[in-house]
């Protein structure tokens, strides 16, 4: 990743990064003085504050905590950082949209954006088989909820819906994340980064 970031700075391209390591710090020497030519903006992955569920859905990831220092030392670089709570899960992360906002803003966000759970492809059976294992009293209302989103089916992935989903509960869902940014003073656009400096 260092050696991309060098050639997007050696070019003026801006970039924004998607990342949930804190692994992202260690290029903060490239990373701080394009975000100050408005080049780079970084987001980052917060799906739950739970230390617990967070070794669960993501055991291989930085800490809830960790990723938040991690947020906070960007914002103190001067970096613009948005927050991604991706994928919301019904009865499994969803409860806590609100706090990781909440989270987030504190330590520097200026922005965030949400996912509701999408089940493609391979994905489908390896998310129910963990449901199943980590979740067995909620498997079949956190599916039946998944469903209610998805037209009925595990996954729907027309455009336009793959993202957000439809019907009452995705539209309440929306409206929990939109009251909570416009609260908390976040930004619901993309960052907004200069493209002219490109050479």
């Amino acid at each position: 990743t260092r050696s991309v970031i060098e050639v997007l700075a050696e070019c003026d391209h801006a970039f924004s990064l998607v990342t949930k390591s804190a692994g992202i710090e260690r290029d903060l020497d490239l990373i701080a003085p394009m975000a100050a030519k408005r080049l780079a903006a970084v987001y980052v992955s917060v799906t739950t504050l739970d230390p617990a569920l967070a070794r669960i859905l993501e055991p291989r990831a930085a800490a809830p905590q960790r990723r938040l220092r991690t947020m906070e030392a960007l914002a103190k670089a001067g970096v613009p950082v948005g927050v991604s709570v991706s994928p919301i899960i019904p009865f499994i992360n969803e409860p806590e949209l609100e706090r990781i906002l909440e989270a987030a803003a504190i330590v520097g966000a200026t922005s965030a954006f949400s996912i509701v759970l999408r089940l493609p492809w391979e994905v489908n059976p390896l998310f129910q088989q963990w449901l199943e294992a980590h979740f067995p009293e909620r498997a079949a209302r956190v599916m039946a909820r998944v469903r209610d989103m998805r037209g009925g089916r595990d996954n729907d992935s027309r455009f336009g819906q793959r993202m957000s989903g439809q019907g009452v509960w995705a539209q309440l869902l929306a409206q929990r994340f939109r009251k909570a940014v416009e609260r908390l003073g976040l930004g619901r656009e993309r960052i907004a980064l200069d493209l002219s400096q490109f050479r």
